[in-house]
């Protein structure tokens, strides 16, 4: 089953913090001139029209990134904000990078990307939007499969976000399989796990495996502009992420009160920073 369409939630809250959290990982690793790679496991269509019916339908975006539009926000969201910007140059928010998109517009010559994406819709649109670039490498497969292939990378250096859809039952399992595996693989590479705050336990079931997985450092980083609740619907996300950048932690411990306040829908809003897993 394939039916999660990343278009009708483009821009939303969780879009912010995922997109805030991979742009400074990937600014902290321009901080050495040698070559990274950028390898996002489900990499959705590139860029998303949100004047398009499935995001006028939702109107998800307004509460996301349309609170930080026209804002005098943090230095620290400048890169994740500019790239925004680049896409809508006459300044009315229209159009919304995904992941990819975003790290394109992050990383430099000397890098690379590597994106996969099985959707039969999505993936005509991602390949037309990097086609000819040179520095991006796009499969048709499964996220997971085309990751354990790939690791550990020649560069040696980079970033990986896996951002499933969580529409199968299993996916909660096959995230943290997959993540010991690349582990296993390539044990200091960066690992951004994106997961949203809908059932309490499927996180709490995520936390429990990375824990008793072996691996160090990981930090976890979560923004809820509601309370938790038994109700269906998302009420907040998170990013797991293994061997952060070292400023990591300070960044988002700056940036979390501001996204909290920004982004909050009810007086329960909060955040969470915290190690689940030390050095």
């Amino acid at each position: 089953m394939l039916s999660y369409r990343h278009s009708y939630h483009a821009g939303n809250h969780a879009d912010v913090l995922k997109h805030c959290v991979q742009s400074l990982i990937l600014e902290a690793l321009k901080g050495k001139d040698k070559a990274f790679v950028y390898h996002d496991t489900h990499s959705g269509a590139g860029r998303y029209d949100l004047k398009d019916d499935h995001a006028e339908k939702t109107g998800e975006y307004v509460d996301g990134i349309g609170r930080l539009w026209g804002e005098d926000c943090p230095q620290l969201l400048h890169p994740y904000l500019r790239a925004v910007k680049a896409l809508n140059p006459n300044g009315n928010l229209r159009y919304y990078p995904g992941s990819p998109l975003l790290a394109s517009a992050l990383i430099r010559p000397q890098d690379r990307m590597m994106l996969t994406e099985l959707h039969p819709s999505d993936y005509p649109r991602l390949a037309q939007e990097f086609e000819g670039d040179r520095q991006v490498r796009i499969a048709r497969e499964d996220g997971y499969q085309c990751l354990k292939a790939n690791l550990p990378p020649k560069e040696r250096r980079g970033m990986v976000l896996i951002d499933p859809p969580y529409e199968l039952k299993d996916e909660y399992r096959d995230l943290v399989a997959g993540v010991q595996e690349g582990a296993k693989r390539w044990a200091t590479g960066t690992y951004a796990l994106w997961y949203p705050v809908v059932f309490r336990q499927d996180i709490e079931f995520v936390e429990r495996r990375l824990k008793a997985s072996g691996i160090r450092k990981i930090l976890k980083i979560e923004l809820r502009v509601k309370q938790d609740n038994v109700e269906r619907g998302m009420t907040g996300s998170g990013m797991i992420v293994i061997n952060p950048p070292w400023k990591l932690e300070q960044q988002m411990a700056e940036l979390l009160p501001y996204l909290t306040e920004k982004l909050g829908q009810s007086p329960q809003a909060g955040f969470t920073l915290e190690w689940l897993v030390g050095e």
